[in-house]
């Protein structure tokens, strides 16, 4: 049985971030900075421009991720932090007409990118992403953690459709649904005891 362990993404793993992030899918290219450009900037950005600006925002922390190792390979990724650090977060209509939670409040997190490499898809880490980005945020102070997972309703789904995570995935992490965002997606919350 694969041993598998979560450490919090810091300059000194910096290629343990890039072997995660390149495992095939769109996460070599969008190097997990998606999240945090609106679509003017994203587009106006090369590959090796958004790698240096994930290689910065590390260096000057908080660290805004996690990586998953299955055998001290680094396997996986998962990017969580204040939404307040997320500038598509609060762009997206969707997600600003559904969240009840001010976008000004340091203390609400979003996880908004799970990366897994292919030959470790479909063993369940993203759940242990989850579960480890949840203990960081609850231990950074956050209060609220959402998420706008990808219902996929039992179907097999291309999986760059599907780094936004999936309900299932954050239901068992104990997050609840609160509403739909649109058809096929969610927005999710979880409550942080203080």
């Amino acid at each position: 049985m694969a041993t598998i362990t979560t450490e919090v993404a810091t300059t000194a793993r910096w290629s343990d971030v890039q072997h995660a992030l390149t495992g095939g899918g769109d996460g070599a290219s969008c190097q997990c900075i998606w999240p945090v450009l609106s679509n003017k900037d994203w587009n106006s950005t090369t590959k090796d421009q958004r790698t240096e600006m994930l290689r910065t925002e590390i260096d000057e922390g908080p660290p805004p991720g996690i990586i998953a190792y299955v055998d001290g390979d680094a396997a996986g990724w998962i990017r969580i932090g204040p939404r307040t650090r997320q500038a598509r977060v609060p762009r997206t209509r969707i997600i600003a007409a559904a969240s009840t939670e001010p976008f000004d409040d340091a203390s609400v997190w979003a996880v908004t990118c799970f990366v897994v490499r292919r030959e470790h898809r479909g063993s369940g880490l993203n759940l242990d992403l989850l579960r480890a980005a949840v203990e960081y945020a609850r231990d950074s102070g956050a209060r609220v953690i959402e998420g706008y997972p990808v219902d996929t309703g039992g179907e097999k789904q291309r999986s760059n459709e599907l780094f936004h995570g999936t309900l299932g995935t954050f239901l068992a992490a104990g997050f609840e649904e609160r509403t739909d965002l649109k058809p096929g997606r969610s927005l999710v919350a979880l409550e942080l005891a203080p």
